[in-house]
């Protein structure tokens, strides 16, 4: 059973930093593209970040020189760095892997966590 835990979310005020991590645990051969989703009350979720197994890296334009993504495959961790963070940053932040079991696989199946809640006050 595979499964996706995320942390770090909290209250922070306007400007400030916080530190998300994402861990996958369970039989993993590997895992391809970890991505990064927020969805703010009343609104559609949407993708802040991703970053590919070989560590290139895609971030939001609404986010972009503010957040870095980053990962250690060897632990199979994900992390989202959210620097300078503003009241419209607030949202459920999830991330999602596409994770493959099989070694004969190179295509994997995309799992999701539960969501950690990211709050900034003005």
């Amino acid at each position: 059973q595979v499964q996706l835990v995320e942390s770090g979310g909290g209250l922070v005020q306007a400007g400030g930093s916080l530190r998300l991590s994402c861990v996958a645990s369970g039989s993993i051969f590997k895992i391809n593209d970890m991505r990064w989703y927020r969805q703010a009350p009343g609104l559609q979720r949407e993708l802040v970040a991703i970053v590919t197994e070989s560590y290139s890296t895609y971030v939001a334009d609404s986010v972009l020189g503010r957040f870095t993504i980053d990962r250690d495959n060897d632990k199979n961790t994900m992390w989202l760095q959210m620097n300078r963070v503003q009241p419209e940053d607030t949202a459920v932040y999830y991330c999602s892997a596409e994770i493959v079991l099989n070694p004969r696989d190179e295509i994997g199946m995309d799992y999701w966590g539960g969501g950690t809640l990211v709050t900034v006050s003005s």
